[in-house]
């Protein structure tokens, strides 16, 4: 069973990505992020509950569980592809390096 996350958490998380990005490293997508995640190089993995289809990003989640990687689903990838800083929405965003997001997502995973 997945953790729900509150409104104010995923609000976090997302600032949590763009802080990491500014001065951080973040990877974009449902690729990218798998290969961060098999890795074990993401620190915090996003994903969008609006996908669609679904099976696009079902494996992330019981892939990050695997690796002991927090995870937080979001509801709109819209707002997570602006987090992003992309002008498209994405499925999928890693947190490679913190940055500036480090408080944060230690945050996410105390909360």
């Amino acid at each position: 069973m997945e953790k729900e996350y509150s409104k104010e958490e995923i609000n976090r998380a997302y600032e949590a990505v763009e802080l990491a990005r500014k001065n951080g490293k973040i990877k974009k997508g449902t690729n990218e992020v798998t290969k961060t995640v098999e890795k074990n190089s993401a620190k915090l993995v996003l994903v969008a509950g609006d996908t669609s289809p679904k099976e696009v990003v079902m494996h992330i989640s019981p892939l990050c569980k695997s690796k002991n990687i927090p995870f937080v689903e979001v509801p709109s990838k819209e707002d997570l592809g602006s987090a992003a800083g992309l002008l498209v929405s994405t499925s999928a965003v890693s947190i490679v390096e913190e940055g500036d997001a480090k408080q944060i997502i230690k945050e996410i995973l105390n909360g």
